[in-house]
């Protein structure tokens, strides 16, 4: 009796070939230590950009710190500026009142003296009160012209004083934790016509 040709599932190879089967080739220690290699060096260049970036984005914080300190300080200077610019309107004027005065002599009434003892007394507090808060009054008489600071009204030839010195004042620098508040207003010297021409 004829049968069937026998299908044993047993065996596939006879059924599918045998590359089917074939496990996978092996890496040998030489490319599985090439492949690390490489894996790492990736691994570094990618903690090297991170940190890279980590340290601009640090330091890019610490510039912003900075400034934002810098502009608050500033803005707690300079916020009184224009206070700070009346209250020295009024030392001038004390200034003023002193030197309205009359002259010290002997025959004067005692009233006089005392008025200006008191007015001086009051400046000399006043200054003292102004300096402690940052308003500091420069006297410019006998110092070179400095633009920055003063403000020439007018020259005058003068033999006693070299060009370009202030030699009078009408009114004194003050400044502002050294940023210039109000200019002084001064004669400059100038070199004598005979000098210039000669």
């Amino acid at each position: 009796m004829n049968t069937a040709p026998d299908h044993n599932p047993a065996h596939p190879a006879t059924e599918h070939g045998p590359d089917a089967a074939s496990p996978e080739t092996p890496q040998t220690p030489e490319q599985l230590m090439q492949a690390a290699t490489a894996r790492i060096g990736e691994l570094e260049a990618e903690l090297a950009e991170m940190k890279d970036r980590w340290m601009r984005s640090e330091a890019e914080n610490a510039n912003v710190r900075a400034r934002a300190r810098r502009d608050a300080d500033d803005a707690r200077q300079y916020a009184v500026q224009k206070f700070a610019t009346d209250v020295v309107e009024a030392a001038e004027n004390i200034k003023r009142g002193i030197d309205a005065l009359p002259p010290v002599a002997n025959d004067q009434p005692a009233i006089v003296g005392k008025v200006r003892e008191g007015l001086e007394g009051v400046e000399r507090s006043f200054i003292g009160i102004l300096e402690r808060n940052g308003i500091k009054k420069e006297d410019p008489v006998g110092k070179t012209f400095d633009a920055n600071l003063h403000q020439a009204m007018a020259e005058q030839e003068s033999t006693e004083h070299k060009p370009g010195t202030v030699m009078q004042a009408w009114s004194a620098c003050w400044t502002l934790h050294g940023r210039l508040l109000k200019p002084a207003m001064v004669v400059v010297a100038k070199a004598p016509a005979a000098e210039i021409a000669g």
